[in-house]
């Protein structure tokens, strides 16, 4: 078996070329040591050549990451050039909008390439560290560049335990891959933030690896999408990958300086909540805001898609008497209202007096005591629909003057930072909310997490990435003139399994678990988005129909409930979950522990418990005084660990079967109990 630093060279072999080396030995100002850059909790060590790693620095030890590898490089006429010969370091006292800190700037050589790497570390932020590359052309020739690479770095093995790395990965796949996986050798994910099918892409600009000892997360801190890949590999049993990549072809003339994006790394221990959470925090110091979800977005939710596209109005009514009994909230009528994506006209069979029809049925559910959501899929138009034969210009258009397909949909895409198109969806939530009397709108779609490049000329587009950056301002639009509107609107959000883009999140106050195709999806995204958005946004496990009615995976990472259940039996078309009397009564279990337990507006405890490496799979959250446990494995015969109480006795309760299970004393406790697939536990100061 290869180890981990014969691996490295072999790595280091295929990208070193003559370019970089040629006469560099006894160049001016040659340093024969390295240097580093330190906060409280890492430490960036960077070689003669401006290769680095990285070490966490965590209750007195030192934990390196990996070994030395070229960390910041650019790509010239096909070829890395990586090695920079360093010639100096200056540091300052720095203060800014993320605080108070201390800025290094090291410079180093290679043939005609300047590189200079500004390392920025702060008090505020004490497992990261923020990079500031620079190339500078110093020769007389053009160089060519096709793409240039940050934050590159090793991870080496730290024992012999299978997996050896658990890893967050932040691409959008059509094929909606778990986002907490472990890696195994020849994992790799490109995680490119674009499109990665015609309608799944974007992204949150983060990726992160972790051992059981120690880990390291690394993206970009910009404040709009950028086309960036966050490539992990696992390439040998010794070592795994990760970095910040982005490819785009420039020429930089002589005295000319190409400027990579602002760049991070975060060293951590546990998993990767702590660096999502981290990262959200920054991104606040830099001006995103957050709003508060209202109180209603954390009632249950009702939906008539059970019924599909064809649902009649009296089908949601019928339904009604028996939503009530279980205690929803929440009633959403979901596609097959309007007559096509793009033309959002109500369908005169289902409202054939129009206008008068949908307000109708909005008050009577509103008569009954709930509240009123409504489906949409914004950005979406078929073709032949009356939208696309009269505003042919709003269109989103390829390179090649072709239209983008939305495939689900067999629709086209509209272009997000075209303004005819921003007023047009804003006059929509005008009609649903004002008009017709909906208290919130459910905006769904893989396409409405990312968009392509826009070369409509009509659009007058500066670049054909302004698309791709003004998609989180298109649903900020809408979400603002829903809230002008009424100040309590449920704004939802289901981009259909994509990796959310953090850019958008900001501008919904819902989030969801997002089809999601297994019940380990929705505890990952919840432990995920609790990490970006905080617990004041809500978070919906989104129907538990589709993970097989398995609520106790909803309840214990806090989420919110919801079902498209079907009522009488056999009332649709097709069964897609038709409300049995067995299912029924577990439906009452459940929304009865759920309002009496309401974790959903609890503290989510994501740096407790490691989601790859402690065993079982533990979720905590704080509460009025309280700790709420979640344990799940398929069979579990042994010790239980309960994290994150205080001094003092707790009496120990399963809520779910209101057993008592004894007491036991903080700050850390253990208990001997099996269970089979879930453990919910309560532990109550006494």
């Amino acid at each position: 078996m290869l180890m981990a630093k014969q691996l490295h060279m072999r790595l280091l072999n295929k990208v070193l070329i003559p370019f970089a080396l040629a006469g560099l030995a006894g160049a001016p100002g040659f340093a024969a040591e390295g240097v580093s850059v330190q906060a409280k909790n890492i430490r960036i060590e960077f070689d003669k050549n401006m290769h680095s790693r990285v070490v966490g620095l965590f209750g007195g030890q030192e934990r390196v990451v990996g070994e030395f590898a070229p960390s910041e490089f650019l790509r010239v006429d096909g070829r890395d050039v990586t090695d920079f010969v360093l010639h100096g370091k200056q540091s300052r006292p720095v203060n800014d909008r993320l605080g108070s800190g201390t800025r290094t700037v090291l410079t180093g050589t290679a043939a005609s390439l300047k590189k200079t790497v500004t390392v920025t570390v702060y008090d505020r932020f004490p497992r990261m560290a923020f990079f500031d590359v620079e190339y500078t052309n110093t020769g007389t020739a053009d160089i060519a560049v096709s793409e240039w690479t940050n934050q590159h770095y090793l991870i080496s093995a730290g024992s012999d335990t299978a997996p050896a790395f658990w890893s967050f990965e932040s691409g959008s796949y059509e094929k909606r891959p778990d986002w907490t996986v472990p890696l195994k050798v020849g994992f790799k994910q490109e995680n490119f933030l674009g499109m990665n099918a015609s309608d799944y892409g974007g992204g949150t600009p983060v990726i992160d690896v972790w051992r059981r000892d120690v880990g390291i997360g690394v993206g970009h801190i910009e404040m709009t999408p950028k086309l960036v890949s966050l490539p992990v590999t696992q390439p040998g049993a010794d070592f795994a990958t990760v970095g910040v990549e982005f490819k785009h072809n420039a020429t930089l003339k002589p005295g000319a300086e190409l400027k990579t994006f602002r760049t991070f790394v975060e060293v951590h221990q546990g998993d990767y909540f702590r660096t999502l959470r981290d990262y959200r925090e920054v991104m606040v110091a830099q001006g995103i805001h957050f709003d508060a979800s209202p109180d209603s977005a954390f009632q249950p939710i009702w939906c008539a898609w059970g019924y599909g596209r064809k649902m009649k109005p009296a089908q949601l009514f019928g339904a009604l008497p028996i939503v009530k009994k279980l205690g929803f909230t929440w009633v959403t009528l979901d596609d097959g209202w309007q007559t096509a994506q793009g033309d959002w006209f109500l369908n005169p069979q289902k409202y054939p007096n129009g206008d008068a029809d949908m307000k109708a049925l909005v008050d009577k559910i509103h008569a009954e005591g709930f509240k009123a959501q409504l489906w949409w899929a914004p950005l979406a138009a078929d073709p032949g629909t009356e939208l696309v034969k009269t505003h042919p210009d709003w269109l989103l258009l390829n390179a090649d003057g072709s239209k983008q397909k939305i495939s689900y949909w067999n629709s086209w895409y509209l272009c997000p930072a075209y303004q005819p198109v921003i007023e047009y969806h804003k006059a929509i939530v005008v009609k649903a909310m004002k008009e017709w009397g909906f208290d919130g709108l459910k905006l769904d779609g893989q396409h409405m997490n990312g968009a392509p490049p826009c070369f409509n000329p009509a659009h007058h587009h500066a670049y054909p990435e302004q698309s791709v950056e003004g998609m989180p301002m298109f649903f900020k639009a809408l979400y603002d003139t829903a809230r002008e509107i009424k100040p309590d609107a449920l704004v939802e959000f289901c981009p259909c399994g994509d990796a959310y883009s953090f850019f958008t999140i900001p501008y919904f106050n819902m989030s969801v678990a997002s089809d999601p195709e297994s019940a380990y999806q929705v505890r990952t995204k919840g432990k995920s988005l609790k990490a970006l958005q905080g617990d004041s946004v809500a978070y919906f496990s989104d129907h538990v129909d589709m993970y097989k009615d398995d609520f106790a995976s909803a309840v214990g990472v806090g989420a919110v409930l919801g079902t498209n259940f079907v009522w009488p039996e056999g009332s649709a078309d097709r069964k897609r979950g038709d409300l049995t009397p067995a299912r029924e009564q577990n439906f009452e279990k459940w929304l009865r522990i759920y309002k009496e337990k309401m974790l959903s507006r609890g503290e989510y405890m994501g740096t407790l418990y490691d989601i790859g490496f402690d065993k079982p799979e533990t979720h905590a959250i704080g509460k009025d005084g309280s700790m709420y446990y979640a344990f799940f494995a398929p069979d579990w015969n042994g010790k239980i660990t309960l994290r994150g109480l205080t001094a003092g006795a707790y009496r120990v309760t399963d809520y779910e079967n209101d057993k008592d299970l004894g007491t036991v004393h903080g700050p850390e406790a253990t208990l001997d109990v099996p269970f089979t697939k879930h453990l919910l536990i309560e532990a109550k100061p006494e």
